[in-house]
């Protein structure tokens, strides 16, 4: 619940979560949907006032410093002091913890000695990141919350924090993160749950969500067909009525639905037939994204 202007808004309700240790758990959901909210409760950073959240065998809520140690935290704003430097302040969290990791190596493996003289209100957005997620790893932690772990991050950054959590998640760590970022997801996680106004819609892994089916029937095997041929021409009867083919923009075709080899060898006999010869041709396979967007929408919200 939140408090708005005097009354109660209800921000999370019938959300049921599990995450497990050696495994990447992601939260998916619209802007509002309450994943910040559901993280925030599940650290104990804000109170809730109904529910069980049971971290690391303890309620968040009552645990003393012993839970605190036992998690990191990489919040979505960073936290972090702007006139700190980034390896004082590293070396400041991890006095505060009985066995935290050797700093140096992981100063080097997440780059950031190229900008440990520079104060942290200097630093590029990328940056703060990379600093944000190793003061959430210095302590050591046996579960780390990850709140949209890769804004900011460049190509090259990406691919360091990417590589880091899957290798801390095959050491055993759980780690939970929320992102907006659908081909993150469908790279890094084991598990999904896509949350909508604060309540389970569906959860599964990504190959189980890659085959979700729509209330229409449509989803299953999905595949979309994208080529490149002259303008306005028509394809009607050429296809089953499963499949469709739409002209985006002048020359651009999207053939979608559930592609059959048939569709393939029907819509090359056409291009035969009338002497066509596309100028680009490529097939994908439906993405998480289109199965968030078939789920929650493509309004805004």
């Amino acid at each position: 619940m939140a408090n708005l202007d005097g009354k109660m808004l209800r921000v999370v309700s019938g959300l049921s979560l599990h995450a497990e240790r050696g495994r990447i758990t992601a939260l998916l959901g619209a802007n509002g949907a309450g994943k910040t909210t559901t993280l925030e409760c599940a650290q104990g950073l804000q109170k809730r006032t109904g529910g069980r959240i049971s971290l690391l065998g303890e309620d968040p809520d009552t645990a003393d410093a012993g839970l605190r140690a036992r998690v990191g935290v990489m919040l979505q704003d960073g936290g972090l002091p702007p006139s700190a430097r980034p390896l004082p302040l590293l070396r400041h969290i991890a006095g505060m913890y009985r066995n935290p990791l050797p700093i140096d190596p992981l100063v080097q493996r997440l780059g950031i000695d190229t900008f440990s003289r520079t104060s942290i209100r200097r630093l590029s957005g990328g940056q703060k990141q990379r600093l944000a997620l190793a003061a959430a790893l210095i302590g050591n932690p046996e579960v780390l919350f990850l709140d949209e772990p890769s804004a900011g991050l460049d190509p090259q950054s990406r691919q360091i924090v990417f590589d880091l959590v899957g290798e801390l998640r095959d050491a055993g760590m759980g780690i939970i993160l929320t992102t907006h970022l659908m081909d993150d997801a469908e790279r890094l996680a084991d598990y999904v749950y896509i949350i909508d106004a604060g309540r389970n819609v569906t959860e599964g892994t990504v190959s189980e969500l890659l085959r979700y089916k729509t209330a229409a029937g449509e989803g299953i095997n999905e595949r979309a067909l994208y080529f490149e041929a002259a303008p306005r021409l028509d394809f009607t009867g050429v296809l089953r009525s499963a499949v469709t083919v739409s002209e985006t923009r002048a020359g651009s075709y999207t053939v979608s639905g559930s592609l059959e080899p048939g569709d393939l060898a029907a819509l090359a006999a056409c291009w035969a037939e009338r002497g066509i010869m596309p100028s680009s041709m490529r097939l994908e396979a439906r993405s998480l994204e289109d199965v968030f967007l078939d789920i929650s929408g493509r309004d805004l919200r």
